[in-house]
């Protein structure tokens, strides 16, 4: 029998891993893993664990979470793939990088950065579809070009 932390965590992997767009498609998933489910379980899971809905580039909405423990580190591919696919502009003005993503996805690109430590960024502030991010240094060029480097905009 799995044990509600381990549905938990592996709800929170797939999402992380796959565009969840519903909960008989998370429920399907979990199946793959060797998990059963009711969709009553499922609905509070998500709830547990604070997931949301965002829109993606491809117009989808899918099971999203802003905010992981931060003691959690955000692995160098799962933060390429969030830039990727949730970044749409990097600009610099100073010590400031402003991350332009679309409407309700901010929170979840400063909580991958925020979780992923990168070189030379002190931390995020995120609105509805725009983020802040303050570079350690004077200068955030370095920190804009390596944003964008990760997003796929260079």
């Amino acid at each position: 029998m799995t044990t509600k932390v381990h549905r938990q965590a592996t709800i929170g992997r797939l999402i992380g891993e796959h565009e969840v767009t519903s909960q008989p498609q998370l429920i399907e998933l979990l199946a793959d893993e060797g998990i059963e489910a009711t969709q009553a379980t499922v609905s509070r899971d998500l709830d547990d664990i604070g997931a949301i809905k965002v829109r993606v580039p491809s117009g989808n909405s899918v099971y999203a979470i802003p905010e992981f423990a931060p003691d959690r580190l955000a692995p160098a591919d799962q933060l390429r793939r969030v830039m990727g696919e949730w970044v749409a502009d990097v600009a610099c003005s100073g010590n400031i990088v402003v991350l332009r993503t679309p409407p309700g996805c901010a929170h979840v690109v400063a909580s991958a950065l925020d979780r992923s430590r990168v070189d030379g960024l002190l931390g995020t502030v995120a609105g509805d579809d725009t983020l802040m991010c303050v570079s350690a240094g004077t200068d955030g060029g370095a920190l804009a070009s390596h944003l964008r480097d990760l997003a796929g905009l260079d």
